[in-house]
């Protein structure tokens, strides 16, 4: 089937545009990721979390190397994963924004096991010890073991597609 007869358009040579429009199209979960950092917690918005492995217990997610929580995360030990609920639609945008404060108020939080920030009212958090950060173009993706965490939050995870953060509709 060619691309004429099969409905679809004219296929696109790679490009970041490219890409960036493909994963428009692709609904995905929304964690928030968190660091110690040495003048004080850092953290963004990943929607990259993935589960690697069961034995051992193995995530990823990656991060810019431009983002301003790279420092941090470059030499941390630790970092904290929360899954965020569709109720969370600011504290992502906080998150995700460059230049926000975005342990201020009114994020509510508190320094957890391995000094992680851990934050309060997630569907769920893991801290995590991180096992390596592998080169991905302008990118690294960061593998981390799980450590411990919580899935007691109450809720629907909130998703991020064509650009917006959304919930599940029924």
């Amino acid at each position: 089937m060619t691309a004429t007869t099969s409905g679809l358009g004219t296929p696109r040579l790679a490009s970041p545009d490219l890409l960036r429009s493909v994963f428009r199209r692709h609904a995905a979960g929304v964690a928030v990721i968190t660091a110690r950092g040495g003048a004080g917690p850092v953290g963004f918005t990943a929607t990259s979390l993935t589960s690697v492995s069961a034995e051992p217990p193995l995530v990823s997610f990656g991060i810019g190397l431009g983002a301003s929580s790279w420092p941090a995360v470059s030499e941390a030990d630790h970092v904290g994963v929360h899954i965020l609920g569709e109720h969370q639609q600011e504290l992502a945008a906080t998150f995700a924004k460059s230049g926000a404060d975005r342990f201020g108020a009114p994020t509510d939080w508190r320094e957890g096991p391995e000094g992680v920030p851990v934050l309060d009212d997630v569907l769920a958090w893991l801290v995590c010890r991180v096992v390596a950060r592998v080169p991905a173009g302008d990118h690294r993706i960061v593998l981390a073991e799980v450590l411990l965490g919580d899935h007691s939050g109450t809720g629907q995870p909130l998703l991020y597609h064509q650009g917006r953060f959304n919930g599940l509709r029924d």
